[in-house]
């Protein structure tokens, strides 16, 4: 086998009662919800037992998937796996920079709560929104796209899955177009333009917000949703750039794959992620671990 890395779910991939059953069996874990609840009153019933509702705004989307996707990963870690790198998709970037080190799980948290509502701020002064185009190539939907000045090519998931983000009734526009070259545009389940210079007004306060912590590199490498490659130099500007820019996930497992990385596992809330890395790299070894069925199938694929 060779090298192993950890990849961390991103937004739409949430539901309540994600993490659960690492809340209930994992001791740190458990203390990490804990923590969460006593810094944002309402975090568990969200994550647990609500009825969805509030799971789908932003400011509440990303620090619950953020406690879900590092509770997998803490979960592994005390089963005996530890990753060669990380990577973490949209917001699955900052629970991916807390495993490798650059800041505490804890902070984490608080950093996942800021981009939300620095991101649904944001989203409220604009009628925007996000679709993926699939069945074409990612090169295909790319000029379909070039023609609309409100619809920007966003996440890069795989050879033949672009996301686009913009205006609502360009993105209507371009569904059609997509549709006559047999194409399908699937719209999102998010209440923004993610990624695109929509999300521009929400960079400055979630640099701001940045500066109440120490983020360190990591100490392991995390691969970077905009380089598409290992963090280096000022992380705080790069989680700060990913906010507007595209996620070039394509490339970034390509780069992975070009250093030897051939086992992802997929840590958090659905498996959207293990079917992206399997169309990218069609020869890796992709498992997924969202619960605790999904560790233990994991383990036992890994030999642990």
């Amino acid at each position: 086998m060779g090298k192993v890395a950890f990849v961390f779910s991103g937004q739409g991939a949430q539901h309540v009662g994600m993490g659960q059953d690492f809340y209930e069996s994992v001791a740190s874990v458990k203390a990490l919800y804990e923590a969460a609840e006593q810094m944002r009153n309402g975090t568990l019933e969200q994550c647990f037992t609500g009825d969805g509702t509030a799971l789908k705004q932003t400011e509440n989307t990303q620090p619950c998937l953020y406690l879900a996707d590092i509770a997998a990963a803490m979960a592994l870690r005390e089963n005996g796996i530890v990753p060669d790198a990380v990577a973490g998709f949209s917001l699955g970037e900052i629970p991916a920079l807390a495993f490798a080190g650059a800041y505490s799980a804890e902070e984490g948290f608080a950093i996942a709560a800021k981009r939300g509502a620095c991101m649904a701020a944001a989203s409220d002064a604009e009628i925007a929104s996000m679709a993926a185009i699939v069945r074409i190539p990612s090169e295909q939907a790319e000029e379909l796209a070039a023609k609309y000045d409100k619809v920007y090519p966003v996440n890069y998931n795989s050879p033949m899955q672009l996301v686009v983000s913009g205006d609502k009734e360009q993105l209507a526009a371009l569904s059609a177009d997509v549709k006559a070259v047999k194409g399908r545009a699937v719209p999102l389940a998010v209440s923004g333009a993610f990624h695109s210079p929509y999300m521009t007004p929400a960079v400055a306060p979630f640099a701001q917000a940045l500066e109440g912590f120490e983020v360190k590199l990591p100490e392991i490498p995390v691969y970077s949703n905009y380089t598409s490659k290992p963090y280096e130099g000022d992380p705080k500007a790069l989680m700060c750039s990913q906010i507007n820019n595209p996620v070039k996930w394509t490339q970034l497992i390509r780069n992975m794959a070009a250093e030897g990385f051939d086992t992802f596992i997929e840590c958090g809330a659905g498996n959207t992620l293990q079917k992206l890395v399997s169309q990218i790299l069609p020869e890796a070894k992709c498992y997924c671990v969202e619960n605790a069925q999904g560790l233990a199938e994991t383990l036992a694929a890994l030999g642990k």
